[in-house]
This record gives C-alpha cells, sequence and structure tokens, in this order.
C-alpha cells in the first residue's frame, strides 16, 4: 500500500490586499491559506490512497504559523501532518526549500508525492520538478486527472490536446485544476483536526544564494478611455491597433 506525501504552503489569501510598506511587503494583516493548486493535490492524493489503501501525509516547511494550513488539510481527509523547520532559517531561496524538503520525504518513506504546480505567492512552479530531480524520481507536471485502477495514470496537457502517461515506480506529480473537485471538511474532520499534533521535523539546507533586495508594488494602471458615438470608431481603432496591440 502507497506511502503518499502531498506538499502544502501557506500563502496569503488570494484575495487579500498586499501592502508595500518601505522596501518589503507587509503581510502582518492578511489572512492566511493552502495554496490553492495544493487543494488540488491534497484531492488527487485522497484519491489515490482511497483507491489503493495507504496512507496520506501532508508536509509542510515552515515556522509554526504554519500549522494552521496542516490542520486545514487534516479536516479534510489527510492521515498524518508534518512540518519541517530549523529556527536557523530565515530568507530560503528555491534550492534550500527543495533541498529540505527532499529530505524529509526520503525521511518520511515516501512513495509518491503530490503537490499544486504552482504556489500561488511565487508562481514559480519549480518545487516538483525540483525535488524530484534531487530524488531520482519520475516527475509529470501539471496533471488534471488521475486515474487509479490498475495502476497510476494520469492526464496532462501537451501541445495540441492532452496525453495520458502511466506512470511506475516513484514520483512526483504537480496537479493543476482540471477535472479535479476538491472535498471538503465535514464537522467530524474539524474536530479531529483541532487535535491533532503536528509532527515537527529537522533537515539539512544550502544557504540561499539568492537575497531579496527590495519590494515594490507594480505600477499604477493609466487611467482609462472612454467614447461615445460611432464618429470615434476610427480612432478606437486606431488605439486597439497601435496601444493595446490586440487587433
Amino acid at each position: 500500500m502507497p506511502n503518499i506525501v502531498v506538499l502544502v504552503k501557506r500563502v496569503p489569501d488570494t484575495n487579500a490586499r498586499i501592502v508595500v510598506n518601505g522596501d518589503r511587503v507587509d503581510l502582518s494583516a492578511v489572512k492566511w491559506v493552502i495554496s490553492p493548486y495544493d487543494e488540488f493535490a491534497i484531492e488527487t492524493a485522497l484519491q489515490h490512497k482511497e483507491a489503493n489503501g495507504g496512507s496520506v501525509t501532508a508536509l509542510t516547511l515552515g515556522p509554526a504559523e504554519a500549522d494552521k494550513i496542516l490542520k486545514d488539510a487534516k479536516a479534510i481527509g489527510v492521515d498524518e501532518i508534518v512540518r519541517v523547520w530549523d529556527d536557523s532559517w530565515s530568507e530560503m531561496d528555491s534550492n534550500s526549500i527543495q533541498s529540505a524538503l527532499s529530505q524529509a520525504i526520503t525521511d518520511l518513506g515516501a512513495e509518491y508525492v503530490y503537490c499544486g504546480k504552482t504556489a500561488a505567492d511565487t508562481g514559480a512552479g519549480s518545487t516538483g520538478p525540483g525535488i524530484a530531480e534531487r530524488l531520482g524520481w519520475a516527475s509529470v507536471s501539471n496533471i488534471t486527472d488521475a486515474s487509479f485502477d490498475g495502476g497510476l495514470t494520469v492526464t496532462s496537457p501537451v501541445e495540441n490536446g492532452q496525453a495520458m502517461i502511466s506512470v511506475s515506480g516513484n514520483a512526483v506529480i504537480s496537479c493543476d485544476k482540471g477535472n479535479v473537485k476538491v472535498r471538503k471538511p465535514n464537522v467530524k474532520g474539524i474536530m479531529m483536526a483541532k487535535r491533532a499534533q503536528v509532527n515537527v521535523v529537522s533537515a539539512s539546507a544550502p544557504s540561499s544564494s539568492v537575497t531579496i533586495v527590495s519590494q515594490t508594488p507594480p505600477p499604477a494602471k493609466p487611467a482609462g478611455k472612454k467614447f461615445d458615438g460611432g464618429a470615434s470608431a476610427e480612432e478606437v481603432a486606431k488605439l486597439l491597433r497601435d496601444e493595446a496591440n490586440v487587433i
């Protein structure tokens, strides 16, 4: 029976208003949630378990504040919740994060790893392939569907269509929305999650080679232009061609 790990990340709510204070993003008043694509990964991992048995462990990297999203994953139905962290860590780049997660995955004895195709805060999409590279496992990205009848088969977009890919052996699979409908926690799950204990583990990670110098908001959008009447059609068409580049 498979030992499945699903990666979850704590990110600002996608509806939150992000404020830059000085030269840094101020997240002090932001609500934190599970990265939305990670929810599709949780659902796919649970379906894998329901089809083939085994267990699902939700794993995150972060300080104690990240326990909340692990308990949210527990309420949805994962079996175990694990957080990897070392208080000496501060800013971490993708290399250090993926190295620490890879060690934790190995220590947990995982056979399959599911994750979201990208995190809502950074949008990098490098975690799944990066961890697969470090583990020496197969990697399938952006899957939109999965079947567990007689083995693991996933659907992933390719040029001009969809590919059905049979996965054998250990693999890291990143999940897109696709046909997956995420289940909601029930009252029993929520109560169990409140009592659940987070298993905190350590790992080694190389020092970050990337340092954030400053953060600035994007430039304000120019004011819109309004045109009335058919006499403006020629000018509107010119602006759409020369400024908006849409025709």
